[in-house]
């Protein structure tokens, strides 16, 4: 969350963040993340250390629900430490920020790829470049085994 502070929104540097969801302390489950958020209004970042030790995530300015549609701002990023933070953020091309249903959390989109997705049982994800955020494929490979997720929100 410090190294990431100066990429927030202005309105959210200064906050205090608190750990919502832990797959840790959770358990694995995309059902139980999306009970564990914060207020609506409020934001959220997802972090993810696959099992190759490649950390990486999401900022989303809303809560991470589940959703009939895509949602959200063009506040919305994603960003990799592999091997040091990388930040892609909205490219204007389209408003394919989050989406979710009980099986499967995507964030950024176009043309069938997605930034980020996650399965409904966090066990597994995948990272393509995007038109939403134009983004690197933000883990060594293309589809990847989730060992670690998070989810902070503003406390």
């Amino acid at each position: 969350v410090p190294q990431l502070g100066p990429q927030l929104p202005p309105r959210l540097m200064q906050q205090p963040w608190h750990l919502l969801y832990s797959t840790g302390r959770d358990g694995f489950s995309l059902r139980t993340l999306y009970r564990s958020g914060a207020r609506p209004d409020s934001p959220a970042l997802l972090f993810i250390r696959d099992t190759e030790a490649q950390a990486f995530g999401a900022f989303s300015a809303t809560a991470i629900r589940s959703s009939s549609g895509f949602y959200g701002t063009g506040e919305t990023f994603l960003f990799s430490f592999c091997p040091e933070l990388k930040v892609f953020r909205w490219t204007g091309r389209n408003d394919f920020f989050v989406n979710g249903d009980v099986n499967l959390l995507m964030v950024g989109g176009g043309s069938g790829r997605f930034g980020l997705w996650l399965d409904g049982d966090l066990r597994h994800g995948g990272s393509q470049p995007c038109e939403t955020f134009d983004n690197e494929t933000l883990s060594q490979r293309e589809e990847f085994c989730i060992q670690d997720l998070e989810m902070w929100g503003l406390a």
